[in-house]
């Protein structure tokens, strides 16, 4: 028998009366073959201020998914996720609002401009302090396909669903609401939850809420849930049988289908009970009935690290990496379930906590477990210092590696304004080594004692980052506050340096410079050899900083000397107190790359085998670098090798200086030389020189704009073996140029423009060139590039029997040398067609390929079908003392991987139908490089 929906609600009303807190009430049926969810659903929820309220919000984040313009869309743009803006319409998901009713009165509401997954609702009579609203909604979900977030419908047909129902936004004196933008970070107050579910019968369901109720209707199951303070409802109908296991205790169960085929179920049972027992012990009882861990939070929150090499590769122990992905997710999960605070804009303490837990687990468990793990015992790998990193260490090692690059942003920076890199990695591991770092300071274990209390008084409260620095200040009479200030709210680098030293048999004084403008406190540590003879924490170092302390027989002082302190160098920190020289620094010779030891001069050696191109062919020999895997300030690089082909010794060396700004549009600066010494046809050779001063800026320091600028100047000076034939070399074998160029571009998936001006300055001549690129993906999935070239000789005094210096309509002479051909002064053949995008852009070689005096070209490209397009160049080349040429091509485009991947298949052109003349095949063009500083880019543009 059904029950009036006004008796329903008279009840329902009743029911929060007796709870006196938000609530609830929530039927859903599922559609599985449609991908649907009926809803009818209660709302409750309560005005805790002291504001009067005439309309509310709520959060709708099932409806993200309905265009390629929500916030969520154009975040996945943003980093390069091309799943969601190339998918069907059926794929993307969305809410279709029925009604929503106050006291079965329909209710104005309608979708914010540009957050379509908020909802603005417009109540019948204001809602007063301290009373609650209580509105009644009807609507259909269509669930999206799960490849975008990882939540939606899967290819198996099964549902993990989270945000997957209407909720109320907090008002707590500001309205609290945003937008979906696939951080797993909505906002909710806590409420009690009753869901009531009817799917099919091959279905098995699992929540984290308490089951109250499940009974067999024909095909159908329905099940009630419930759970009391609750801001997560996380749902999974999987096809049975469930990949879930559940391992009950006496206090709550753990909920899990994260599984590990090499350890027996007693062995995760185990495992499970000692990670239950590290949690209560350090964060307390958790509340709940029920913790869910789930493999999609492990794939969001992955234990990062060697987890990118292949899953045979078995690094660490199956128990331990089973362990440290378990205890990961469990942090998290638990804390997002009882730690109730704002995520999108205080997840540092979340993620400070996690890993702060995480780090105290190894060290507890695994004192001795190695970054590396298992191969750091293999031979020859255990000779880098990569190899006597303890796990932990990883943590400062991550963040370092944006911090020396200055991409590293604000702990309490907003969510949604990081980095992916530093959003998924660095923040988390700066934020649990910053609490560390706060607790040695303090010392006696106090910051981590307040820790567990804050979260035992705060449990299941809405609390604040504020509210827990006021905490941590009532529990130390010590002065904290450079870590909410400094280390929390900006970004300014930690770098200390013992600058002078003067000793006596008692005594040693010791003056400290702090190298940046914060104010941070540093460990000093008085050793001898390498045992501690006594540590002193230094406070309040504004430029130099002096203090005398009792020597103790040490004969060496180091800063830092257990790395605590994410310091960005650490090869000043330390002083010798042996002899005269005690401030050198022994060398140190290391095969392959490795990780920066700071107390030596690392030289590292790399042998060299590549194929270089055709004329020097494979090349053999080595590279002498100092650059570590973070990056260095100044760098140089020697490569002599011996090429094959030309059977010579040919090389390279390279010396550079960096400096980055911070808070300024101007980030990076970079001046440095290079010289080279290569083949550049048969039996031919160049010797090049290259100085060059180059300045980036960015907008606003803002490090998620793709928006950049680069200003270079160079000074090219080339000596080249003059050709006997005087083909290649024409009457100038050796030239210097000045090039000067400004580059601006903003690089993303749906809207790319780029665009640059060029000034060279030769002996014998001087030209300009301007360069502008648009490339826009449709909604339609339909491409469209455009490009435009232009250039003009403003003095051309050089040899006009040759076109070495002029503008090329279709493959540039590179006489700067900036291009990577396979084969650079090749006419015909299989390197001949290599294409690069550059100058007249033709793919079709015409008749007339340079031009001597000006140039102007116009190349386009559209969508076919899929990665087939259409292109098609026009232009106009002037040569001296000849009229004036319009030329033009066109052809088929197939895009494997843009910018990396390219073939090019000419159709029509000045030369007729090219498909129809002879040697067809040699008219092919093709892009394609293997370059790994270029194909680093595919990885950067998604994390940086």
């Amino acid at each position: 028998m059904k029950i009036p929906f006004f008796i329903f609600f008279v009840l329902f009303v009743i029911s929060f009366g007796l709870f006196g807190q938000n609530k609830i009430d929530l039927k859903a049926v599922f559609d599985t073959e449609n991908r649907q969810i009926k809803i009818s659903q209660n709302i409750v929820y309560q005005n805790t201020t002291n504001d009067t309220l005439n309309s509310i919000y709520l959060n709708d984040w099932s409806n993200s998914y309905s265009t390629k313009k929500t916030p969520l869309a154009i975040r996945m743009a943003d980093e390069y996720k091309n799943d969601f803006h190339l998918a069907k319409n059926e794929d993307r998901g969305f809410t279709a609002i029925t009604s929503i009713k106050q006291n079965g009165i329909d209710l104005k509401f309608n979708q914010l401009k540009n957050q379509i997954d908020i909802i603005k609702v417009e109540l019948n009579s204001p809602l007063n302090p301290k009373e609650s609203y209580h509105i009644h909604l009807e609507y259909t979900v269509q669930v999206p396909n799960a490849k975008f977030t990882q939540y939606g419908v899967t290819e198996k047909g099964d549902f993990n669903l989270r945000y997957w129902y209407i909720t109320p936004a907090v008002y707590d004196g500001n309205w609290q609401y945003y937008s979906n933008k696939d951080l797993d970070d909505l906002y909710i107050p806590k409420a009690n939850v009753n869901l009531v579910i009817e799917y099919p019968n091959d279905y098995v369901l699992t929540s984290e809420l308490d089951t109250k109720h499940i009974e067999q209707i024909g095909n159908k199951q329905i099940i009630s849930l419930e759970g009391k303070n609750r801001v997560n409802n996380k749902l999974f109908l999987n096809k049975a049988p469930a990949p879930f296991k559940t391992i009950q205790a006496d206090d709550y169960a753990i909920v899990s289908d994260i599984d590990d085929k090499d350890l027996e179920l007693i062995d995760q049972v185990l495992i499970t009970e000692k990670i239950k027992s590290f949690i209560s012990e350090n964060l307390g009882k958790y509340p709940h009935k029920r913790l869910l861990i789930t493999r999609i939070d492990n794939d969001k929150d992955p234990v990062y690290g060697l987890n990118f090499l292949p899953s045979f590769i078995k690094t660490y122990p199956s128990h331990f990496q089973y362990e440290i992905k378990l205890l990961k997710i469990a942090l998290l999960n638990y804390l997002e379930n009882t730690l109730l605070i704002n995520p999108r804009k205080e997840q540092w303490l979340l993620d400070g906590i996690q890993i702060y837990y995480l780090i105290k687990y190894v060290d507890q468990h695994y004192p001795n477990m190695k970054f590396l793990g298992k191969i750091a015992d293999i031979w020859g790998v255990r000779s880098f210092h990569a190899a006597d990193m303890k796990f932990n260490d990883k943590y400062i090692l991550a963040f370092m590696l944006m911090a020396r690059t200055n991409r590293d942003q604000p702990l309490a920076m907003q969510k949604d304004s990081l980095l992916k890199f530093n959003h998924n990695i660095a923040n988390k591991y700066k934020a649990g080594v910053g609490l560390k770092y706060l607790d040695d300071f303090v010392n006696q274990n106090i910051v981590e004692q307040s820790i567990e209390s804050f979260l035992a008084e705060n449990k299941l409260k809405h609390t604040s980052a504020k509210a827990f620095e006021s905490y941590i200040k009532s529990k130390t009479s010590k002065n904290i506050n450079w870590f909410f200030n400094d280390y929390l709210k900006t970004r300014k680098k930690i770098d200390f340096k013992i600058k002078d030293v003067k000793k006596t048999e008692d005594s040693i004084t010791v003056t400290i410079k702090n190298k940046h403008n914060n104010n941070m406190p540093v460990s000093l540590y008085s050793l001898y050899n390498d045992d501690i003879v006594n540590k002193t924490w230094v406070e309040n170092i504004k430029g130099h900083k002096t203090i005398t302390l009792p020597r103790h027989g040490a004969n060496k002082l180091v800063l830092n000397y257990d790395n605590t302190i994410p310091e960005i160098n650490q090869r000043d920190n330390w002083k010798s107190l042996k002899g005269f020289f005690f401030n050198n620094k022994p060398l140190q010779f290391r095969l392959f790359k490795d990780i920066e030891d700071p107390y030596y001069n690392q030289v590292f050696l790399m042998p060299i085998a590549e194929f270089n191109n055709i004329y020097d062919g494979i090349t053999l020999g080595a590279k002498a670098y100092n650059t570590t895997v973070l990056r260095k300030l100044f760098n140089y690089k020697i490569t002599p090798v011996y090429s094959f082909g030309s059977k010579s010794l040919t090389g390279s060396a390279a010396i550079s200086k960096t400096h980055y700004f911070q808070n300024s549009d101007l980030y990076y600066l970079n001046y440095g030389i290079v010289g080279g010494y290569s083949s550049y046809a048969e039996d031919l050779f160049v010797t090049q020189i290259t100085p060059s001063l180059t300045f980036m800026f960015r907008e606003n320091d803002d490090l998620r704009s793709n928006k950049r600028s680069t200003l270079g100047f160079r000074y090219i000076s080339i000596k080249r073996d003059k050709d006997a034939n005087n083909i290649l070399t024409s009457s100038e074998p050796n030239y210097n140029i000045f090039n000067a160029r400004y580059i601006h571009s903003n690089d993303n998936l749906i809207n790319f423009s780029s665009w640059y001006t060029d000034f060279q300055l030769g002996k014998k001549f001087s030209k300009v060139a301007f360069n502008y690129e648009f490339r826009k993906l449709f909604e339609s999935n339909r491409q469209l590039n455009l490009r435009m070239f232009s250039g003009a000789f403003l003095k051309n005094n050089t040899d006009l029997s040759s076109d070495y210096f002029s503008f090329a309509l279709d493959r540039p002479t590179d006489y700067l040398f900036d291009y990577n051909y396979l084969g650079r002064s090749e006419a015909t053949g299989i390197y001949s067609q290599q294409y690069i995008t550059a100058e007249g852009g033709f793919k079709s070689k015409l008749e007339t390929p340079f031009a001597n005096q000006w140039i102007t070209t116009f190349n386009a490209s559209t969508t076919l079908w899929k990665y087939i397009l259409a292109y098609g160049d026009i232009g106009f080349v002037k040569n001296k003392y000849k009229p004036t040429k319009f030329v033009y091509d066109s052809g088929i485009r197939v895009n494997l991987v843009t910018d990396y991947f390219e073939i090019y298949f000419p159709m029509y052109s000045n030369l007729g139908w090219e498909v129809s003349q002879a040697h067809y095949s040699q008219k092919i063009r093709f892009k394609f490089t293997l370059d790994p500083q270029s194909l680093l880019g595919l990885f950067r543009r998604r994390w940086f």
